[in-house]
């Protein structure tokens, strides 16, 4: 397990500094931020908040929902400690009754719907939070790239390291992790996300299903995020691999989408949903 994962004010800088430098401006292609309190922004499973923190500095009115208690503690204590404004509120965004009253101009879900068996329903309540003409940025690792088992959470260097063997099959995989000493706790929620993986073509076929459109993709061969953990340049996918279907996810460490209501943007209909097609 990376020292990030324990120390959660510096994975705080860390995801605040990602989100300034390129979730913004990724969203400042397809939104005009006014940058003050009548601009809603609704984080789902923030965490430590790091993500909005830009946000709130820049004078916009930022909320962040996440299931963990402690997380959503750390992320109101980090805020204060940069003199940043934001309401952080325990819930499970799948259960209706937790579902905010109010709707938002930008919704963010950023490497979170990789972790939910629900997806369709919780694109369908992103749907209902939406205001007319807002807009919804996703991102996720496609599940087959390097580190798409998110491995890296293991407590063994080797097994934190080591690409691609979250794609063995589930038994041969459980055994492997037990070899290298992982706990029950750590086996369980690796197994947990490799049940509920996301691939490219799994994503655009939800959303087309729940009454969204696909404004913008962008997939990264090198996250953006993997600059301020590791010191790597981001790169961008070229265009001819991003348009090959399923070659692209082994590739994909990151994939972000801007997504709008389809009567905002009718540039899809909307496809029959396959009911096989959200878990």
């Amino acid at each position: 397990m990376q020292k990030r994962h324990l120390d959660r004010k510096q994975y705080f800088i860390e995801l605040a500094t990602t989100s300034k430098e390129f979730f913004i401006p990724y969203i400042l292609r397809h939104y005009r931020l006014k940058g003050d309190k009548t601009t809603r922004i609704l984080e789902i499973g923030c965490g430590d908040g790091g993500n909005l923190l830009p946000f709130s500095l820049m004078g916009c009115h930022t909320i962040g929902i996440d299931i963990s208690v402690k997380r959503i503690a750390d992320a109101g204590n980090f805020f204060t400690q940069h003199g940043a404004h934001g309401k952080f509120i325990v819930s499970d965004i799948l259960s209706p009754e937790c579902l905010p009253s109010a709707k938002y101009d930008i919704i963010l879900c950023h490497d979170v719907i990789e972790h939910i068996g629900q997806k369709k329903l919780l694109l369908r309540h992103m749907h209902s939070l939406l205001k007319p003409s807002g807009i919804i940025f996703m991102s996720f690792p496609a599940w087959q790239m390097p580190f798409g088992g998110h491995q890296q959470i293991c407590h063994n260097c080797i097994a934190s390291r080591l690409p691609y063997f979250h794609l063995l099959p589930t038994l041969l995989y459980r055994k492997i992790l037990a070899a290298f000493g992982e706990s029950n706790d750590c086996i369980s929620e690796l197994i947990n996300i490799k049940s509920s993986r996301m691939s490219i073509e799994m994503f655009e076929k939800l959303v087309r299903c729940c009454g969204l459109n696909i404004i913008d993709r962008q997939l990264w061969f090198i996250n953006p995020h993997y600059k301020v953990k590791f010191g790597l340049r981001p790169t961008k996918l070229p265009r001819l691999l991003s348009s090959i279907p399923y070659l692209r996810n082994y590739l994909s460490t990151s994939c972000f989408y801007i997504l709008q209501h389809v009567e905002d943007n009718p540039i899809y209909s909307i496809d029959t949903c396959n009911q096989r097609g959200g878990r």
